[in-house]
């Protein structure tokens, strides 16, 4: 017979994966060595972004340590175009990638070196395309206008445009969060229309160097990546026959994604170094002029990054408690679910004055917006917060400030801080 008096068993929800890069001391996150509360002292106001350089520094330690040394280290500097963070990640790694005119300024001014640094982007301009030709940076060609357009200010400066191809391959990376190759795209060229862009590089007397492939970003499945690398070298190697001149640089992309929401799990780095160390052989007999690159942005800097908020109001609406900051969708547009999540999920989320404390409710963290968008948490298992307390969304150093509405409705912006 049943037994009708017990209760039903408790179902436990997904929790976030363990965040490990910051400390807690008396109570209190710490970021860059510094308790929250006075570092927000320092900065002088709320909301801010933080970005810690030792976490920084650890993300590119243990790249270093799980690749194969041979395999150079790229930053796509989208994911935080903080002119000092630039400036730090370019001591880091091996080069930069750029999307527009304003990062190569950007990654030029931090000391990156011209050789090392490649522009990519469906839609750049002319002007763009000049001042890219006459820094001697790598372009990465996008359409056979931008070989058009290079073939004149190749003849017009003197110097020979650096081009790389930007393929559109014929394959997906499984399980990213957001697809850039395979199908159609506007990103690079479909592989069918590969010979007739590489003659007519030859034919304008373009610097051809290589190949970027780039099949999806944010992805959590090391097989999955391990995959797509493999379809790209191979890819590569085939359009190395037709190619106007030796490789000598091959980017496989990147792809590496952060765990964000519950349930998501760390990408284990072990079998992508050991897929990479494969790769690395056999380019050594088969494309032996060719440096191999990966290409990442999020990956190194998502997790160094904090947002803080400070609690104006503490309001209680039919039971549900809703803590209201002077922080919102205006400075993290991603952590209000408004950049890309097709279901709104949580960010991770803590108080971060109140690490340590055993009093816990649920509550909504908003901002001050007029907009029900305006939602940083959801209904999460908080410390009891009360007005003056600071809210901190964690994974928070790619995507943030740069990719979201600051002149929203009018509000002051955030300010940004390297630690």
């Amino acid at each position: 017979m049943t037994d009708t008096t017990s209760p039903p068993p408790v179902r436990r929800l997904p929790e976030h994966a363990p965040l490990q890069q910051f400390a807690v001391r008396e109570g209190e996150l710490v970021i860059g060595g510094e308790r929250l509360s006075l570092l927000a002292e320092r900065v002088g106001q709320t909301p801010f972004y933080a970005y810690d350089r030792g976490a920084l520094r650890q993300r590119v330690s243990e790249l270093r340590q799980a690749l194969p040394p041979q395999v150079k280290l790229h930053y796509a500097m989208k994911a935080n175009p903080m002119p000092a963070v630039v400036g730090f990640m370019a001591g880091l790694v091996d080069g930069i990638d750029v999307a527009s005119a304003g990062e190569l300024k950007v990654a030029l001014d931090a000391g990156a070196d011209p050789a090392e640094v490649s522009f990519a982007g469906p839609g750049k301009t002319e002007a763009e395309l000049r001042r890219a030709v006459a820094s001697r940076v790598l372009i990465n060609l996008e359409s056979p206008r931008e070989v058009r357009l290079l073939a004149g200010i190749t003849q017009r400066l003197g110097l020979p445009a650096r081009v790389a191809v930007r393929v559109n391959p014929d394959f997906e990376l499984k399980g990213s969060g957001m697809k850039m190759g395979g199908g159609p795209k506007q990103f690079g060229v479909d592989v069918e229309q590969l010979p007739a862009l590489m003659a007519a590089i030859k034919s304008a007397s373009l610097a051809f160097e290589g190949f970027h492939l780039f099949a999806g970003s944010q992805n959590l499945k090391a097989e999955s990546i391990c995959d797509a690398q493999q379809q790209s070298y191979a890819l590569a190697l085939r359009l190395a026959e037709i190619a106007p001149a030796p490789v000598q640089f091959l980017n496989l992309g990147g792809g590496f994604g952060i765990p964000y929401f519950p349930g998501e799990q760390r990408l284990d780095l072990a079998p992508i170094g050991e897929n990479l160390a494969g790769l690395v052989e056999r380019a050594a007999r088969e494309l032996p002029q060719a440096s191999l690159v990966i290409e990442l942005g999020r990956y190194l800097v998502g997790e160094a990054g904090v947002y803080v908020a400070r609690v104006l109001d503490r309001k209680i609406s039919r039971g549900q408690v809703f803590l209201v900051t002077d922080g919102g969708l205006h400075h993290h547009l991603s952590a209000s679910g408004n950049f890309g999540q097709v279901v709104r999920k949580n960010y991770p989320v803590a108080i971060g004055n109140r690490m340590g404390s055993a009093e816990r409710e649920s509550a909504s963290v908003v901002g001050p917006l007029c907009t029900p968008l305006d939602l940083l948490a959801d209904r999460m298992e908080l410390p009891v917060a009360q007005e003056g307390d600071l809210a901190v969304v964690f994974q928070s150093g790619a995507y943030g400030a740069s990719a979201s509405p600051q002149n929203f409705l009018g509000h002051p912006g955030c300010v940004e801080v390297l630690v």
